[in-house]
């Protein structure tokens, strides 16, 4: 068995010699689109310009309860605006691979939000109504998003269509070499647009399977009438494509839930037998999870994990997962096996975080070959 550092400059190695190939290859996502900002929450105020901040959920959760029966003021101060949303952030991130990305969502209507100008200047952006609004409260322990998305209702197949074009979308829907649907969460009508897809015009069967990349976005506020609904529209476009559905931790156990699996046990192996069951069940060419520590792939049953690097103290959260999915999938186009997918993806999400910034394949490859492992402080 190769050890890690082994298998990561072998990684290294072979990305380096594959940066023309990124060049060529072209990626279409959707549909949504947000802006996104990032907030701290104020415990105490020392004066105008200095206060301490809540590090964890729980102390907010105490302060909250704290004032039921009574009220409270709760101060966010703002640390950083930018573009939101999973699917301008994978699109962002995958531009930055120096793949050849067009994008279609909610940026802004009739004109183009400021946040999106740098990523419009990287990619073909194409806006089809207004972008929604996050507030991301960052903490130590995680992130609560609140999110104002009434503008998503917008995302409808005859308002692509009129706004965007529909000859346009059957022509990047069935060329692209990657196609990613994200946040089918928060866009009502997703599944309709996507019962639309395959009932219209999925792409006839070639030599070379093309990938198509979904990704629910923390579906615990839908119905599992809605879900089910979902999973089986996914699994429908196996037929014509490879399939790669993407979770978080918390909403494999969601998914488990759904299908009916045993999600009592959730130590790391456990997941790993839930994620092996899920990926047969759900008959998806591959299913990937990404822990807050790791991630797994699943594909014919067998579940690659990857370890990701150690970051002591994130200057960013949230669009995290995104960063990985981008990374995993920049695998996937290249042909690299699961495990390296897998590592691709940890890297990508772990460079995001340390940086705030999105990383060229360059900056893959410093990372890969300057690890620091999660058993060690930086």
């Amino acid at each position: 068995m190769k050890e890690p550092a082994e298998i990561r400059e072998q990684v290294a190695v072979k990305l380096l010699s594959q940066v023309k190939a990124a060049s060529h290859l072209k990626a279409f996502v959707g549909l949504d689109g947000f802006v996104d900002e990032i907030v701290h929450v104020v415990d105490k105020r020392q004066d105008a310009d200095n206060y301490q901040r809540l590090d964890t959920i729980s102390a907010l959760s105490e302060r909250l309860g704290g004032a039921a029966g009574q009220s409270t003021n709760i101060e966010l101060v703002v640390q950083r605006r930018k573009l939101g949303g999973n699917g301008p952030i994978m699109a962002n991130a995958l531009s930055r691979f120096g793949i050849k990305v067009t994008y279609v969502g909610s940026l802004g209507y009739p004109n183009l939000h400021p946040v999106f100008h740098e990523f419009a200047r990287r990619a073909e952006v194409h806006s089809i109504g207004e972008a929604g609004h996050t507030d991301a409260l960052e903490f130590e322990d995680g992130k609560v998003m609140f999110g104002k998305l009434v503008q998503l209702k917008d995302i409808t197949w005859p308002n692509i269509q009129a706004r965007y074009g529909r000859d346009q979308f059957i022509e990047k829907f069935t060329t692209s070499d990657l196609v990613g649907f994200v946040n089918w969460t928060m866009i009502p009508y997703m599944s309709d647009i996507w019962a639309s897809l395959l009932h219209e015009f999925c792409p006839a069967s070639s030599a070379v399977r093309k990938k198509i990349f979904f990704d629910l976005a923390d579906p615990e506020k839908r119905t599992p009438k809605d879900i089910a609904r979902a999973l089986g529209l996914i699994g429908s476009f196996e037929k014509y494509f490879d399939v790669i559905l993407g979770l978080n931790e918390k909403e494999a156990y969601e998914i488990g839930e759904v299908l009916g699996m045993n999600t009592s046990d959730r130590h790391r192996p456990d997941l790993y037998k839930l994620c092996s069951e899920m990926q047969q069940r759900l008959k998806v060419n591959t299913l990937v999870v990404h822990p807050v520590t790791y991630a797994l792939a699943v594909s014919n049953g067998v579940v690659s994990p990857m370890d990701g690097p150690y970051v002591g103290k994130p200057l960013i959260t949230t669009g995290a997962g995104d960063h990985f999915n981008a990374g995993f999938c920049l695998g996937k186009l290249l042909g690299f096996d699961n495990e390296a997918c897998v590592l691709l993806g940890v890297t990508t999400s772990g460079f995001y975080v340390r940086t705030a910034q999105s990383p060229c394949i360059d900056d893959l490859v410093e990372m890969l070959r300057h690890w620091v492992p999660r058993d060690q402080s930086e």
